[in-house]
């Protein structure tokens, strides 16, 4: 049984990526920090540099087990060390097929110095999937004891 939610993709503030210029990121935050995950367990050198910016508006969603926990991350020299939690799931483009092994990346808001994003947006990593653009559908899907989701009408 997993746990199912809709979201749109929308536009983040492109540091993941390295889209804002932000000259302390020249290739993105995912770049930078790839390489500490690793150290710790987490391989993730297969996947694209930057996030998937999942709104769901429509949805509200209760984080559990992550699949990986690191409680201290110390990845740029400009930041102080961060917490980070990875929720294993599958996401499904509107018109693509189903990518596993994808990841909600949960850097904890107490920890995360800036670019804090909306509640309702989940922060996915994936491999590079082309079917992707902003203002799509995506569907997600996670063991509901890693994310339960819920519609926000359900009682």
């Amino acid at each position: 049984m997993f746990s199912y939610a809709k979201g749109i993709i929308k536009q983040g503030h492109g540091v993941a990526s390295g889209k804002s210029n932000d000259s302390r990121f020249p290739n993105g935050t995912i770049a930078m920090q790839i390489p500490f995950f690793k150290e710790k367990g987490l391989e993730l050198s297969s996947f694209f540099p930057g996030t998937i910016n999942l709104s769901l508006s429509d949805y509200t969603y209760k984080l559990g087990r992550p699949k990986y926990f690191f409680p201290s991350i110390k990845w740029s020299p400009d930041l102080p060390p961060e917490k980070f939690s990875f929720y294993e799931c599958t996401i499904k483009p509107n018109k693509g097929t189903p990518v596993h092994g994808a990841f909600v990346y949960w850097p904890h808001p107490s920890t995360k110095p800036e670019f804090h994003q909306d509640f309702s947006v989940l922060e996915i990593l994936a491999p590079f999937i082309k079917e992707t653009h902003y203002g799509e559908e995506i569907e997600i899907y996670a063991d509901p004891k890693s994310i339960f989701f819920s519609t926000k009408t359900s009682p």
